[in-house]
């Protein structure tokens, strides 16, 4: 299965230009995406308030090996489902990236935006807010989208980017950052090549390993196909190898994990079904467990009386063994006396 787990979504977005924006998706042969809402700074309610996703349910469908909760995930009632066929869509979830500049103002609003969204991701601004993403948030980010058309401001260092990803936390490079930049503007060139130089310090900082591809198209125009977009990053330099690992089991990964999370028991123990039968068949299965352990009660004390019997047997014949020696010693000596 492949993934694109950025798809701009905006609330002045036509319904067409989504619908198109989503068949052309999946007839580039992409099973999942994510509609993505960007909150800046600015947007961020503060005060205990609570999150609400304003991103419509276009399909209630899973993905497979799990992936988001839709059920519990709070919506306006004027963002119903759409009446899109969802034979020719994708997969769809829905996601949030909180742009940071300062976390303290920020922290403690995460789990409200993990419980509303399906994915979360954060795009840090500045080096302490990278830092925060990379190290010191309360739970891992799903997901560190950074804005690499723009001057960091910042190294990469290898080892901070490297603890992200020992956290469960994956980089995110948006190809079409680059390819929806005019070739004709000057400022487009230059956006284009600080990009290429960005990605090319986050592979050299992690090794290509923890890196998810996404596109960020604003529009179907925006989209590419799943081997252009590897050869692409084989150019600004991901191997092809890990090129399809960020298209398909990277991105997946962080698709189960956060789905896990919403479900499971404290993200770790995640009930995938329950079992048929309910207390009747308990009740026979304790039953038969009983009458096994009951029967092999009795096979061990069989067992214990025949070596009983075989002790005792045993004993005579080491009396007779005892005879035999007399008789040789008696021999002996008639010999010796003899000489």
């Amino acid at each position: 299965m492949l993934y694109d787990l950025n798809i701009a979504w905006s609330p002045g977005l036509s319904p067409s230009d989504l619908q198109n924006t989503l068949r052309l998706s999946k007839t580039l042969g992409y099973d999942v995406v994510a509609l993505n809402n960007t909150i800046t700074g600015s947007q961020i309610p503060y005060s205990p308030s609570p999150i609400t996703n304003p991103i419509p349910i276009l399909n209630p469908q899973q993905p497979a090996g799990g992936g988001g909760a839709p059920s519990s995930i709070t919506t306006p009632s004027t963002t119903a489902s759409s009446s899109l066929p969802s034979s020719s869509l994708p997969t769809i979830l829905r996601r949030a990236t909180l742009e940071i500049t300062d976390p303290a103002t920020t922290n403690y609003r995460l789990p409200d935006f993990t419980r509303a969204y399906d994915l979360l991701a954060l795009r840090p601004t500045s080096d302490r807010s990278f830092t925060w993403a990379c190290n010191n948030t309360t739970d891992p980010p799903a997901l560190i989208s950074l804005d690499l058309t723009r001057p960091l401001g910042y190294h990469i260092h290898p080892r901070t980017a490297m603890a992200a990803v020992h956290r469960g936390s994956r980089f995110e490079v948006c190809y079409s950052q680059a390819v929806q930049l005019s070739s004709l503007n000057p400022e487009s060139a230059r956006a284009r090549s600080i990009f290429i130089g960005n990605v090319q310090s986050l592979v050299r900082a992690t090794k290509g390993r923890g890196i998810v591809i996404s596109s960020e198209a604003k529009s179907a125009l925006g989209l590419r196909g799943p081997a252009d977009v590897v050869n692409l990053m084989a150019v600004w330099g991901l191997g092809p190898e890990r090129g399809f690992e960020g298209l398909g089991t990277g991105a997946r990964a962080v698709v189960v994990n956060e789905g896990v999370r919403r479900r499971g028991f404290r993200g770790v123990v995640d009930i995938v079904s329950v079992a048929e039968g309910g207390p009747e068949r308990a009740k026979g299965e304790e039953e038969e467990t009983n009458g096994k352990q009951g029967k092999k009660g009795q096979q061990q004390q069989g067992q214990g009386q025949k070596r009983k019997n075989n002790d005792k047997g045993g004993g005579g014949g080491i009396g007779g063994g005892g005879g035999g020696g007399q008789q040789k010693n008696n021999k002996k000596m008639r010999k010796e006396g003899m000489a």
